[in-house]
């Protein structure tokens, strides 16, 4: 599967109708965003079953601002509507793959009921 361009418009409903969304938030002017492009695709190529969703920052100055990317390219992974890796820095393959597989392998019951108890405490 190819990559999704993300709007504010089908933003919500592609992260909310995904069990996986990792998401490249980039701008045309960035080199290393330039640069991690064609991993994100490949990688979207090899996992068909993941959502990857590019946010381009100029764009869409609304989305860059709701997730505070300061600094891009910016990394996000989402699973089951919760966010569990968002940082800068373009990744190698391997790294991506190795993000894949952790974000793949996460206990999202665990990830809940931690949520919860962290709410329930505040």
């Amino acid at each position: 599967m190819s990559t999704v361009e993300l709007t504010k418009d089908n933003f919500e409903e592609t992260v909310t109708g995904s069990d996986i969304v990792l998401i490249d938030f980039w701008a045309a002017w960035c080199g290393p965003c330039r640069m991690f492009a064609p991993v994100f695709e490949k990688a979207a190529e090899r996992h068909p079953d993941i959502v990857f969703g590019k946010v381009d920052t100029e764009a869409q100055p609304e989305l860059a601002a709701t997730f505070q990317i300061s600094s891009i390219p910016t990394l996000m992974a989402v699973r089951d509507r919760t966010v569990l890796y968002a940082r800068p820095g373009a990744l190698p393959a391997q790294a991506l793959e190795e993000l894949i597989a952790k974000i793949r392998a996460v206990d999202m019951e665990a990830v809940r009921r931690t949520t919860a108890d962290t709410a329930d405490s505040h």
